[in-house]
């Protein structure tokens, strides 16, 4: 028999035909010529990622919680320019409100967005390898307890692994962070020294000055202290999205299955215990992040801590308390449906 009309045996995929003669594949052999194209004389280039991979879920994560970190900016900045502002000189203000009516009123619209760029870089940053790592710490919970999928996690196991996820998330945030809360507290530092305020500085501008003073090392200034509050933060903000979720999904539905108005909920409730949760924390990074900025280079956790409450009292550990829930509602609850939303379709892709 020649192998013109010859016919190989095949493990146990199928057969691929060149001119005149039938070559064997590999086991799956046509489900290997999913997602590839044809260019040539039968040579053969792959055009897209299997969506059911684990690299192209990791894509999908990392580019959803991209959009969902800048979603989460756009509806909250105003929110957070008046909790940094709180956190690192209450004295100037008496309420939240005040805080936010003179900020307004001294600078408009521009004042309460000011910080906007490095708040998207560290949302951006942060998101992005937050949801891929939580992703993989998921994964690693499954082998751990048993469970064949990530679907099976408890809410207690979900929040360990939003835990671990923070760990590398706050390696991204630190260092955009850290030029966000100079930007947004820049006046009331310089006034705090009896200056007049002149001072109009960019991102780029803020950072140069950084690296001048403190080279690379000075980026990650207050890297302590957002471990300290990404950690523990991430417990409850992903147990009390799993813990919303849960409660609010309708008798013979899924999770999946939420509406919008419930999702945004469930985003905004997650981020109300967060920040419940860790707010002291967060107001000794500020605080830590800021005044470096005026030559105090000797800001450490537990000292700044100790500091806050013999000269100001626990109340001064949750100034701005009350404008970070309220900012939990609109830009956390747009982070999870954006979020969700963009997973689900690029997983789909």
């Amino acid at each position: 028999m020649t192998t013109s009309d010859q016919q190989l045996p095949l493990p146990t995929g199928g057969f691929m035909t060149t001119s005149d003669q039938q070559l064997p594949l590999p086991t799956g052999g046509f489900q290997m010529m999913e997602g590839l194209a044809h260019h040539g004389h039968g040579e053969s280039v792959p055009t897209t990622l299997k969506p059911t991979s684990v690299l192209w879920q990791s894509v999908a994560e990392f580019t959803a919680g991209a959009i969902g970190g800048t979603a989460c900016v756009i509806s909250g900045q105003p929110f957070d320019t008046v909790k940094v502002k709180m956190q690192t000189y209450p004295e100037f203000y008496p309420s939240s409100w005040q805080c936010f009516k003179q900020t307004f009123v001294k600078d408009r619209l521009a004042g309460l967005y000011r910080g906007t760029v490095p708040a998207l870089a560290a949302n951006i940053a942060e998101n992005s390898i937050l949801f891929m790592s939580y992703g993989w710490c998921k994964s690693m919970v499954c082998k751990f307890s048993g469970h064949s999928k990530d679907s099976d996690l408890s809410i207690g196991e979900n929040a360990i692994a939003g835990c671990a996820a923070a760990f590398f998330a706050a390696l991204g945030l630190c260092p955009t962070e850290l030029v966000k809360c100079r930007m947004q507290a820049m006046h009331e530092a310089i006034a705090s020294q009896g200056k007049a305020v002149t001072l109009r500085m960019s991102p780029w501008a803020v950072t140069r000055a950084i690296l001048q003073q403190d080279g690379i090392p000075g980026m990650f200034k207050g890297l302590t202290s957002t471990w300290a509050r990404e950690m523990p933060g991430c417990f409850f903000f992903f147990g009390g999205y799993e813990l919303s979720r849960h409660l609010l999904t309708p008798t013979g539905k899924t999770k999946d299955d939420l509406s919008v108005p419930r999702l945004m909920f469930c985003g905004g409730f997650a981020g109300a215990c967060l920040w419940t949760a860790i707010f002291p924390i967060d107001v000794v990074k500020s605080r830590i992040q800021v005044q470096s900025m005026l030559g105090n280079t000797e800001g450490r956790f537990l000292p700044t801590l100790t500091h806050i409450y013999r000269t100001e009292g626990v109340r001064a550990l949750y100034s701005g308390l009350g404008p970070c829930v309220l900012r939990s509602f609109p830009a956390n609850g747009a982070l999870f449906v954006t979020f969700e939303w963009s997973r689900k379709h690029l997983m789909q892709l």
